[in-house]
């Protein structure tokens, strides 16, 4: 069984990964369902080790980039699931198989990356800032986390089996997500200038910014809408901002 687009294409990022035999099996796990490409953020090397779990899968370690910061790693992907083992505050996590299904619903020339985080501590808040969808692998409940090779190898065995079986719906491809980025940060940029942002709800309203914009998959219309809108906003400075994020109100 051939892994055929949207799932093939996907880029597997590894962040500040600290076992490299988690390194090797997540790379076996690619070979195993038809992944090529990936990323390593944060460690600027393999050592030793992870040759040992690769097996039939030297190729992919031999051929790995390496990246400083997970920016860096994820600034031309343009659309970006992060697995994760917690739940957050703000955020909404689905579970594996609904973010199959979504990632299959992308347009066929998007560059998606899968984002997995550290062993130990996983993905921050920050990081998973950088996610447009952020899943989670169902598991029993006495059992806090997967292994990071195991939770590899479970997210690529679903993409490959959902392989062919994905409705298409002909979306617009998003942005890059260093693009998405910017985006959002003219947004808070315009909400600072009006004063909109204050000492008591800047960072809620920082991060529901990001939860909220950074999940959109943000194409080229999309930006265009948002950035007039927030111009508009930026010059009508009697329209009340929506909501319950006044500046009157501690958040």
């Amino acid at each position: 069984m051939t892994t055929p687009e949207p799932f093939a294409r996907s880029v597997i990022v590894l962040v500040r990964p600290e076992n490299p035999e988690n390194v090797g099996l997540a790379a076996r796990a690619m070979k195993n369902t038809g992944f090529s490409e990936l990323r390593l953020a944060g460690i600027r090397r393999l050592v030793p080790g992870a040759g040992k779990t690769a097996v039939h899968a030297e190729e992919i370690l031999e051929k790995a980039r390496f990246f400083e910061t997970i920016e860096e790693a994820t600034a031309d992907l343009q659309f970006i699931a992060a697995a994760t083992a917690k739940r957050r505050k703000i955020g909404t996590a689905v579970e594996i198989n609904e973010a199959v299904e979504l990632i299959g619903r992308l347009s066929a020339t998007a560059r998606v990356g899968l984002l997995f985080g550290n062993e130990r501590t996983g993905l921050t808040a920050a990081e998973l800032r950088r996610a447009n969808l952020i899943f989670t692998i169902p598991q029993a409940v006495r059992q806090p986390s997967y292994n990071l090779g195991a939770a590899v190898l479970l997210t690529l065995y679903a993409l490959f089996q959902a392989a062919g079986k994905a409705g298409r719906i002909e979306t617009r491809a998003p942005l890059p997500r260093a693009e998405q980025d910017a985006v959002i940060g003219l947004i808070l940029a315009k909400l600072d200038a009006q004063g909109f942002l204050h000492r008591t709800n800047r960072d809620h309203v920082t991060a529901w910014v990001h939860d909220f914009f950074g999940r959109q998959a943000m194409s080229e219309r999309d930006r265009g809408f948002l950035l007039a809108l927030f111009d508009k906003r930026g010059r009508d400075r009697q329209a009340p901002p929506p909501g319950d994020f006044s500046g009157k109100k501690e958040i």
